[in-house]
């Protein structure tokens, strides 16, 4: 049997984002789709960290630019917010490139603007 790698983390997680899109639905900007996650999540006692940047390291030397996670969530899993019509391939690769920089190893896409929510996890 496999084990999934922060089941009950990304349960709780997912679950907070059904919250949200059972009362808003799809057509938000992002914007409001944060800020209503981050009521969820502060509601349910779950550590996170809104906007956290990383810095890219290039042959031990810190590059001007930097990336801003939406969310870090129990100090484990980046957590990507979006409003697309599908979670597409750019947003895996966005996920994958912030889990190599960060140095953490799960990512979850969340789209919700999709009529029904839609997720997908990201390991690397």
């Amino acid at each position: 049997m496999v084990d999934i790698l922060f089941k009950e983390e990304s349960y709780k997680i997912i679950g907070a984002c059904f919250e949200v899109h059972n009362i808003l639905g799809h057509g938000f900007k992002e914007a409001v789709y944060k800020d209503a996650l981050e009521f969820e999540l502060s509601k349910l006692n779950i550590p996170f960290v809104k906007e956290k940047p990383y810095t890219i390291t290039y042959k031990e030397q810190k590059l001007k630019h930097y990336f801003i996670a939406d969310f870090v969530v129990y100090d484990t899993i980046i957590l990507e917010i979006k409003t697309g019509g599908y979670i597409g391939d750019p947003y895996i690769k966005q996920t994958l490139n912030y889990l190599k920089a960060s140095g953490l190893r799960l990512g979850m896409v969340i789209n919700f603007g999709a009529p029904k929510l839609e997720y997908q996890r990201v390991i690397f």
